[in-house]
């Protein structure tokens, strides 16, 4: 049996009005480009019809799959679901807000030919003033401390090889430091502009409280562990 080439993973709080359209649009884009692609929509403990959305819509796209979180773990344990779920070779992560644009994914893809990470970086923002403000203070403090020359890790746009998700410790914020343990790993990260929508419909989950001030105690522990760990190609 041939291998699935692309496996999808979009983490979904209360985004039942975002399910369809953003579904619609990836299959539009994914479906010409000739690859075999699952689209995995990973609830994450949503208290409106996110899941009864996507089972409804599944029955249009064969391609699409439900899986359903007990309760709500947050962002990065739904990355993580997903990635023990995939079974493609290639991973693609998105929000399921809009504000990513599907259309950018074949110019991600075609990083890989360089790259074994290819990180979206939100070129003229779409957001209000103090989400930018908090991303751009978040990144001047990771950037100043991590030195590790990611732009825009609050992005989650990011096409990669699957072997990079097989050595994750898993810790709430990790999505956001994926390039960065890449990168500790080992592996080539690119980072690639990409397009940024205004967010139509539901309402943002994060802030400064839990962008910037979490995010410093993260910062400790990947300094740590860029000191501690050992490869995990060791043969």
């Amino acid at each position: 049996m041939k291998e699935l080439e692309i496996s999808v993973i979009v983490p979904c709080f209360n985004e039942a009005e975002n399910v369809e359209p953003l579904a619609l649009e990836l299959v539009e884009v994914l479906r010409p480009l000739g690859h075999s692609f699952e689209i995995l929509y990973v609830d994450d403990g949503s208290r409106d019809n996110t899941a009864t959305a996507v089972e409804d819509l599944a029955g249009k796209f064969p391609e699409l799959r439900l899986i359903r979180h007990t309760r709500n773990f947050g962002q990065s344990a739904a990355f993580l679901s997903g990635f023990e779920q995939a079974a493609g070779q290639i991973l693609i992560t998105l929000d399921a807000d809009l504000q990513n644009d599907p259309r950018d994914i074949p110019k991600l893809l075609k990083g890989l030919e360089q790259a074994d990470m290819v990180c979206g970086i939100r070129k003229n923002r779409r957001d209000s003033f103090i989400r930018k403000m908090s991303t751009r203070v978040a990144n001047a403090v990771r950037g100043f401390f991590l030195k590790d020359g990611i732009k825009d890790a609050g992005c989650a746009f990011r096409v990669f090889r699957r072997e990079l998700a097989g050595n994750l410790i898993a810790f709430k914020g990790l999505h956001r430091f994926l390039p960065t343990i890449s990168r500790i790993h080992g592996y080539r990260v690119m980072q690639v502009p990409i397009h940024h929508r205004p967010r139509y419909r539901g309402t943002s989950k994060y802030g400064i409280s839990n962008r910037l001030f979490v995010g410093i105690h993260d910062m400790l522990a990947i300094h740590w562990y860029r000191k501690r760990h050992f490869p995990p190609k060791r043969y």
